[in-house]
């Protein structure tokens, strides 16, 4: 694999996690006033609707990409819901901050 083909994919994930981020905070704009979701805190919201939707979204893109669906997609797809859970609650900031918590910054 190259480089160039890399980097598209790469590129491809990003707008793939900042959409789904984007439709997850508007669902959860738009249900958290309901009256059985008032007492339950946002963030609580947005991972459950986070973990529904990801699964949902690999299963529309296999059957309209006529992709073979296999397991192990429905579990990254677990795994990319807390992505968007980050992105969505506290965005790249707090993504930004555990990495320089790490010893892997440059400073």
């Amino acid at each position: 694999m190259n480089m160039e083909l890399l980097m598209q994919y790469a590129a491809y994930f990003f707008m793939v996690i900042g959409a789904l981020a984007f439709v997850v905070s508007v669902i959860v704009q738009v249900i958290k006033e309901l009256p059985l979701l008032k007492a339950i805190p946002t963030s609580v919201v947005v991972l459950a609707v986070a973990l529904v939707l990801c699964p949902t979204a690999v299963v529309i893109a296999c059957q309209y990409f006529k992709i073979v669906l296999v397991w192990y997609y429905i579990f990254a797809s677990f795994i990319a819901a807390f992505i968007v859970y980050l992105v969505a609650t506290g965005g790249w900031e707090r993504v930004a901050e555990i990495w320089n918590r790490t010893k892997y910054n440059t400073k």
